[in-house]
């Protein structure tokens, strides 16, 4: 190999150890931790981010990049060396803008800001968060204007997450998501009794839940062997390489979905990360291209797979075997039906596939407003629930149902929570394209089975990892640039089915 660029190589796999090791670090904060260890650890990660900071916008590392570059020239622009300089080169100017004082501040925030969260949202008091969201705020802003801008203060945060998407963009496409499925919303709901889910809201005891949620991530293809089930306050996944693939959720003995669709949904994301190239590893390049193609993966497997009639058809029997009181009398079908509703509801990580986007659609006004100093934070619950009532026609009767119930805004990671809403609109894009060019896949998934699914998206998505742009990933595997037309159709024709409105 080269000498410059295995010299490159070296120092990539020197920073990419130490970012690992914070988040094995923020892993444990999250899982396991005793809440009197929280300074400590914010301090330790603190050092860390430093470090890693300082390796990764050195002078030195600069001219490593610029000599592999030069060494390599000629070679194939698909290589990996040739797609890993171009990352590296683009995200070296980024880390560039950030002042180290800056990230030593930026993690100090988030730090303290988290455990503040929990303990509001615990105690439905969005005063003791207040002051921490502020200053959260005041570090998208600070961030925004370090990166630089020429259209909207949300471009280069959005980019950070989607790169190069830019916010007329997404506002657009929400647009238009809006325009279309609202009518469709509105039928639905006017038909929301045609659809009997009561049975999934009662006594469910978290071990066999715990059992089924195993059974159910094995069989959509998440690899155990490379992985862990953790529980948490706000379900996550985390990848240490691609054989340290961790999934988390929450239980709530009340009502089954939370647990098993937060376990299938975070599945797609760790999915992706052990689906990667071997070659890839130990590089930046061993990750999701960006956060909408990586939701796109958890949307798939949580609601194009999870929800699907086929899957549930296929196992539904053992479902009802570890509740067989609770689930007496109900067949498969009824079970299909129910986790399927579609109705307005208070938390985003418990609503259906319809009504989701209304959710990312009220957090990406709202950040917007936020960061464009157009809305106080002191406001934000008011607007939460005004915002909520204007899209979905429902009122949260706490701010815990509200503005505290999301953890992202702990830490300045404005930019993210569109990327929710473009995962459906690229999982439904590249679902059709699959179908497309291997039907046997549709034939499949109606007897349960996403193996062949999963097969195609290791092929067109996952060995990837960010190899290419999400805008040249999406046009590879599908043909065609993002467009929220097949979601729409995808939707119209599930939910007309379901509610006999087709």
């Amino acid at each position: 190999m080269n000498s410059a660029y295995q010299q490159l190589l070296e120092k990539v796999y020197e920073i990419h150890d130490i970012e690992k090791a914070i988040q094995v670090l923020s892993w444990d904060k999250e899982t396991n931790m005793p809440a009197a260890g929280n300074t400590a650890r914010v301090q330790q990660m603190t050092t860390l981010r430093r470090l890693h900071h300082r390796l990764f916008a050195s002078d030195e590392m600069g001219e490593l990049i610029e000599a592999a570059a030069t060494a390599l020239n000629g070679a194939s622009p698909d290589s990996n060396e040739a797609r890993l300089i171009r990352y590296l080169r683009r995200s070296y100017a980024d880390e560039r803008k950030l002042p180290e004082e800056f990230v030593r501040r930026l993690s100090q925030v988030s730090g303290a800001a988290h455990p503040a969260w929990v303990q509001a949202r615990a105690e439905n008091n969005f005063a003791l968060f207040r002051p921490h969201l502020e200053q959260v705020v005041a570090l998208a802003q600070e961030m925004a204007e370090l990166y630089g801008y020429e259209d909207e203060k949300y471009d280069p945060l959005l980019d950070k997450f989607e790169h190069g998407m830019k916010t007329a963009e997404v506002r657009a496409i929400f647009a238009a998501v809006k325009t279309e499925l609202k009518p469709l919303l509105t039928a639905v709901t006017a038909r929301a009794n045609t659809i009997d889910d009561r049975f999934l809201h009662q006594q469910f005891p978290v071990a066999p839940q715990q059992e089924f949620a195993r059974y159910a991530a094995t069989a959509v293809g998440y690899d155990f062997s490379r992985g862990h089930l953790g529980t948490v306050v706000h379900p996550f996944a985390t990848s240490f390489s691609r054989d340290d693939a961790r999934i988390t959720t929450r239980w709530n003995p009340d009502f089954l979905n939370a647990g098993l669709f937060g376990t299938l949904h975070e599945s797609g994301h760790a999915m992706y990360e052990q689906g990667t190239a071997p070659d890839l590893a130990r590089t930046p390049l061993a990750r999701g291209t960006s956060s909408g193609i990586h939701e796109s993966q958890s949307r798939m497997l949580e609601n194009i797979v999870g929800r699907s009639r086929g899957f549930w058809q296929a196992h539904f029997p053992r479902l009802q075997a570890l509740f067989p009181a609770q689930l007496s009398g109900v067949t498969a079908d009824d079970f299909y039906r129910a986790v399927n509703k579609a109705q307005p509801t208070f938390i985003r990580v418990e609503a259906d596939e319809l009504t989701y986007n209304f959710h990312i659609i009220l957090r990406f006004e709202l950040e917007q407003a936020m960061l464009n100093g157009e809305l106080a934070v002191a406001d934000l619950p008011g607007a939460w629930r005004g915002k909520m009532q204007e899209l979905l026609g429902v009122t949260p009767p706490t701010d815990t149902a509200g503005c505290l119930q999301d953890i992202h805004w702990t830490r300045p990671s404005f930019g993210y929570f569109p990327t929710y809403a473009l995962g459906n609109l690229y999982a439904a894009q590249l679902y059709e394209a699959a179908i497309q060019q291997n039907p046997a896949i549709a034939t499949d998934m109606a007897q349960g089975n996403p193996a062949s699914l999963v097969s195609w998206l290791r092929e067109k998505v996952h060995r990837h990892g960010r190899k290419y742009t999400p805008g040249e990933l999406i046009i590879q595997a599908t043909g065609q640039p993002l467009s929220h037309e097949p979601f729409r159709r995808y939707v119209t024709a599930k939910f007309g089915e379901l509610y006999g409105l087709s």
